[in-house]
């Protein structure tokens, strides 16, 4: 029996900042300002100059970021976003709460991000945005994506929730997008800070960033039940505000993202290597803006559940993100035609376990559990 390999382990995070988190949690705790307050606003200032946008706003999760950027950019019943139909359901989920549909693109199997090449294909004249996922941490691709929205006028709402700390590479050293922060591309980007992110809070917590004033005046008005002025509601909008001790927490952590990000492309690079010549494993792009929030491999002919039943057995935690893609979905089930792409890679994905301070050791042990499994399969 193998050691126990857990798909994420936080203690290590945990125990190197536990005198700086300790000393912010006691901060919030003697200041009384548990909703908002200056934690909030001094986390939002810091996230701002970090990813390079005029405005931040600290929200209760990433999907009210999601949520309140379509509400703010007025999008609602009748309109069309496009999106991938290969994520998390939030995504889609952000796009009927505000009475609008999605209109799914498929992905190209190699980044399992959105296909560039069949975006335009999709505009019509309900189309009002395009909603991107930065999926596992690799950025979409922008340069196509904010081609297209000029083109046809529309907005762009980055779903950012698995990619903070990505900055956007392309070949092309003349392009302006290049080097910029993942949310700061398009008119709006949306952040999640649930526990397992790259930066994670110890509770559910989202950010909206945006550059256009008006945007992050309509966002703060939602996120505080329709009112900047209590007890003057000017619309119908949320209690989707950031508490002071989840901002606290992640000022603490934002000074080591980089680092950790760092550490987790080391992780994917020697994963990768240990697992290059197997048989039936395609190991994910290997690229220097990846941050890789998963390590996510497609296992071929069939095999994957086979697979991860075994390493189960050996005590090697994985998850499958994601079984079925978003217009499988029971909700969507019927109302959309064929994506291949997104179809088959919900049959085949595997993600490995991956956190910072993985040891090289427990990948190894990985890496010969799944060639023994995949030989006896």
């Amino acid at each position: 029996m193998t050691r126990h390999i857990p798909m994420l382990d936080l203690n290590p995070q945990r125990e190197a900042l536990w005198t700086q988190l300790q000393t912010a949690v006691e901060r919030v705790m003697i200041s009384g300002q548990f909703v908002l307050g200056e934690e909030v606003s001094g986390f939002e200032q810091e996230a701002a100059t970090y990813l390079g946008v005029k405005h931040a706003v600290g929200l209760n999760s990433g999907t009210d970021a999601l949520v309140i950027a379509l509400r703010a950019l007025g999008i609602g019943r009748g309109d069309e976003v496009i999106t991938s139909p290969f994520s998390f359901f939030a995504t889609a989920e952000s796009i009927s709460t505000v009475g609008a549909k999605p209109i799914f693109v498929d992905i190209d199997p190699q980044t399992f991000n959105l296909d560039g090449s069949l975006i335009e294909k999709a505009v019509t004249k309900k189309t009002k945005a395009i909603m991107p996922v930065h999926l596992f941490g690799l950025p979409a691709d922008m340069t196509t994506i904010m081609k297209v929205a000029k083109e046809y006028g529309l907005k762009v709402i980055e779903d950012a929730a698995q990619s903070f700390g990505a900055s956007y590479q392309t070949e092309d050293t003349t392009c302006l997008l290049r080097g910029k922060q993942t949310g700061s591309i398009g008119d709006v980007g949306a952040f999640s800070f649930y526990p397992t992110k790259n930066l994670g809070a110890y509770g559910d917590a989202g950010l909206l960033t945006t550059d256009d004033d008006a945007i992050a005046e309509e966002a703060r008005k939602l996120r505080n039940h329709g009112s900047v002025q209590r007890y003057h509601n000017e619309t119908l909008g949320y209690n989707s505000r950031l508490d002071g001790m989840q901002a606290a927490v992640l000022r603490v952590k934002l000074p080591h993202l980089d680092s950790w990000n760092k550490s987790r492309f080391e992780v994917a690079k020697h994963y990768s290597g240990l697992l290059k010549d197997l048989p039936g494993i395609t190991t994910p792009l290997l690229h220097d803006s990846h941050v890789f929030h998963q390590y996510t491999i497609r296992i071929a002919k069939g095999k994957r559940d086979e697979v991860q039943r075994g390493l189960k057995e050996k005590g090697i935690s994985t998850i499958v993100y994601y079984p079925f893609s978003q217009d499988q979905l029971p909700v969507y089930k019927g109302q959309y035609g064929d994506f291949p792409e997104s179809h088959m890679l919900a049959k085949e994905v595997l993600s490995l376990p991956i956190w910072p301070e993985l040891e090289p050791i427990a990948q190894s042990i990985i890496a010969q559990t799944l060639r023994e499994l995949l030989n006896a399969v």
